[in-house]
């Protein structure tokens, strides 16, 4: 089990809907939460992409060089840029970072921010159009020299001079839950994501997409994209996912659920049907609640509890196959500090901080009386959580 962080480059904040509470992200609060992530052992952090973000590359590239270990996850964007200059993008970001670039395929789900950014195509065009840009991109990162002819790209003599670091290339994250979207994921990428839905309809998911990989010879990894609100007892826990939607009104409730709806994303429809815009239908399953969803597009749901109940459920998640999962929580910062001294204990994690396997466990708090070293408490909390 690998667990990732998410960098805030849309902004963060104590409460979602309002500016009370907010806090300016700039490349300085940028580089606290990748260091802390970096320094906690989380495997890597999500960079989002879009036009309410600052740009994913960017920030990847300024942050490399201030963390040591921590990937990062950097989308590339088919039908905005062109297959092979994102292949030698990609190349030099993983060499600069020595093998530290994850690449998410995203291929887009606002229409008007797709046509803003130059792309009139429908939905199942886009991800027609993907296929050939990934087919292009893999041969091109892997060091071929491509010649191609599609419907939506054409490329002749295209080539990548310099290689990256992994071979044969950063892996290949995607996510997406349509029938075309599917068919993408089985065909093309390493690692299917899937956003936090019960149980049930996540096990359905990934069965699918193992059949429809099976039937090209191939088999992928799998993660989830989950919100996280994990404190020492589920009362607490329940307290803050109220709060955090405190002070959102109706009206910033319905005005963001109709900018939602022209979304073309059958993701994010599926976020959308799990609470329907209302808020006495948050906990759609055991500790999954919905409310971030209310107001935040893509993931919207966060698993709510004490650690050991947490723990529990991600634990259910993996015995689905998902080895990766990729958490954020508000504010950004405190709650990366939060989740790995609360849930990392329970669950059986690969670290990324191995080396140095005391940041979680010393110097265990602050010396009592200039001579007393406290105890670990780990066993406390532990207990106190379940």
């Amino acid at each position: 089990m690998k667990i990732f962080w998410f960098l805030p480059t849309h902004g963060d904040s104590r409460y979602l809907g309002t500016t009370l509470g907010a806090r300016t992200v700039d490349h300085s609060y940028l580089t606290q939460v990748a260091q802390a992530a970096d320094r906690l052992g989380y495997e890597g952090v999500l960079i989002p992409t879009g036009r309410s973000c600052e740009d994913a590359w960017i920030v990847a590239a300024s942050v490399v060089p201030l963390t040591q270990r921590l990937k990062f996850l950097v989308a590339i964007r088919p039908g905005i840029i062109s297959p092979t200059v994102s292949a030698r993008m990609a190349a030099t970001l993983d060499r600069i970072s020595n093998g530290r670039l994850l690449l998410n395929v995203v291929t887009g789900g606002d229409p008007d921010e797709q046509r803003g950014d130059g792309s009139f195509l429908s939905h199942t065009e886009r991800y027609e159009e993907a296929q050939e840009f990934l087919t292009i991109w893999r041969q091109v990162a892997a060091g071929e020299t491509v010649s191609y002819q599609g419907k939506y790209i054409s490329v002749e003599n295209a080539k990548a001079l310099y290689p990256s670091v992994q071979q044969p290339h950063p892996p290949l994250y995607f996510g997406g839950s349509s029938d075309v979207a599917l068919n993408l994921a089985a065909e093309q990428v390493d690692v299917y994501l899937t956003w936090g839905e019960p149980l049930a309809a996540v096990a359905e998911k990934l069965r699918d997409v193992r059949e429809r990989a099976a039937k090209h010879g191939r088999t992928l990894k799998f993660g989830i994209r989950l919100h996280v609100i994990v404190r020492e007892t589920s009362e607490e826990a329940w307290r803050d996912a109220a709060s955090l939607i405190s002070h959102v009104s109706d009206e910033t409730i319905a005005a963001a659920q109709a900018a939602f709806a022209r979304f073309d994303s059958v993701g994010q429809q599926r976020m959308a049907a799990l609470h329907q815009g209302q808020r006495n239908k948050l906990e759609v399953a055991p500790n999954l609640w919905a409310g971030v969803g209310l107001v935040r597009g893509g993931a919207g749901t966060a698993l709510v509890g004490s650690a050991a109940e947490v723990a529990e459920r991600i634990r259910e998640y993996q015995a689905l196959g998902i080895e990766t999962f990729v958490l954020s929580g508000y504010p950004h910062l405190e709650e990366a500090y939060r989740t790995a001294e609360l849930l990392f204990p329970l669950l059986d994690l690969t670290l990324s901080n191995q080396t140095n396997k005391t940041t979680l466990e010393g110097p265990r708090g602050e010396v009592i009386a200039n001579d007393i070293v406290p105890p670990k408490a780990f066993n406390v909390l532990q207990d106190k959580a379940a």
